[in-house]
């Protein structure tokens, strides 16, 4: 007895030291493991005996032993031998029993068969890999839409697997940056874009391409993102080539963009090396309309600019040697403009102006309050109604990325 005792209390302390590495490694706790287990054993008597109704378990979480019980009725004749108990046999567990007491009847776990054994094994492994899966996408759900560090594991075709340590992440060749190689053992932040469940695991979709990675690698080295004194209010991008983000401060004393920047644009550069050389330019943000769109439009300058708010459109006018860096290549500069801005862009020189009607000054005033010699700033912000003019080559529409 002395010995049997002792190998229930030593199976106990080695059924604790795995449930607390299984804690430690799987991140899956003891009390989640010991609920499994009776769910096991329940499963297990249920194979051996047919029913289990009328059983339980006690598992003693200090010592790790368990015990199965069955309730079963004192009888003369017992004629189920799993609800019922002879007399005699009661007993010798309680000497002043009854015919029709019930007694808890304790259940020799070494009795089940070797079916009952295995099934209740299985039950216990899918629930650590139930457990598995949920502390992952538990994880992982809570850094959506911020970055992470992983590894590039393999190509599945023309897709990257993306190692994150606990689990694997996808990342499409639609949202790989352009021309971009990442090689196997390469490090790389990722966007985590969403995180789904489902019958073979955790799916995390992540991405290079999204605007919202490089918010979220400025807010990882500027310090005055993170508490608040600098904003990003919008980030326009075409991923490999160009971005354009635009901050606003909080704070009166600090600088957005010097702050973006950093001394010796240590700051940035970290981010542009991140994203393999991709340029950025960093704008101050404007509520005047039209003081954003001229900044927007930077590097080139801009003589006047004429936005209506309820249109979200804008006729912008620059000078004659800035128009094509206005557009950009390709018209990139304008385009990345209006995502940034929200305002369909129309860009004119000086010499296309005067020959176009809604891209002078004076098509917005009355003669008499537009006396000869006024002068008008450059980014001058004119709201109202107007002619519309025929849409010209340098007119651009797209929609603000905001967070």
């Amino acid at each position: 007895m002395a010995k049997k005792e002792v190998q229930k209390e030593d199976s106990g302390k080695e059924l604790l030291m795995a449930l607390e590495i299984l804690e430690k490694e799987k991140d899956i706790s003891k009390e989640t493991m010991f609920e499994a287990i009776e769910t096991s054993l329940l499963t297990a008597c249920k194979q051996h005996y047919g029913k289990s109704d009328n059983m339980r378990v006690e598992i003693d979480r200090e010592t790790g032993q368990f015990k199965v019980f069955a309730k079963k009725t004192v009888v003369m004749k017992p004629e189920d031998s799993v609800s019922e108990i002879a007399k005699e046999d009661a007993k010798k567990i309680e000497p002043g029993v009854k015919v029709g007491d019930v007694l808890d009847v304790e259940v020799e776990s070494k009795d089940f068969g070797r079916i009952a054994t295995t099934n209740a094994k299985n039950v216990i492994l899918q629930k650590i890999r139930e457990e598995e899966r949920s502390v992952v996408v538990k994880t992982f759900k809570d850094k959506e839409r911020s970055v992470v560090t992983g590894v590039v594991q393999r190509y599945v075709g023309k897709n990257v697997c993306i190692d994150l340590g606990k689990a694997d992440a996808f990342l499409p060749e639609s949202e790989q940056i352009p021309r971009e190689n990442l090689r196997v053992n390469d490090r790389v932040k990722v966007y985590v874009v969403e995180v789904k469940d489902n019958n073979r695991g955790p799916r995390i979709s992540v991405s290079r391409t999204h605007p919202f990675l490089v918010k979220c690698l400025f807010e990882s080295e500027v310090s005055e993102i993170r508490d608040g004194s600098v904003e990003i209010k919008s980030i326009a991008r075409e991923a490999g080539s160009r971005t354009k983000m635009a901050v606003w401060s909080n704070n009166p004393d600090v600088d957005p963009v010097g702050a973006c920047v950093g001394m010796n644009g240590t700051r940035v550069n970290a981010v542009v090396d991140e994203l393999r050389g991709e340029k950025i330019d960093i704008i101050c943000w404007d509520d005047n309309p039209g003081i954003l769109i001229e900044n927007a439009l930077s590097p080139a300058k801009v003589v006047f600019v004429i936005a209506d708010s309820d249109e979200k459109s804008a006729k912008v006018v620059v000078p004659d040697d800035q128009l094509s860096l206005a557009i950009g290549k390709e018209g990139q500069n304008a385009r990345l403009a209006a995502k940034l801005t929200g305002f369909k862009i129309d860009i004119k020189s000086e010499t296309q102006a005067q020959d176009t009607p809604g891209f002078r000054l004076e098509d917005y005033y009355d003669e008499d309050e537009y006396e000869e010699g006024d002068e008008y700033e450059e980014g001058e912000y004119v709201e109202g109604e107007y002619d519309e003019a025929e849409e010209a080559e340098g007119e651009y529409e797209e929609e603000a990325i905001e967070e």
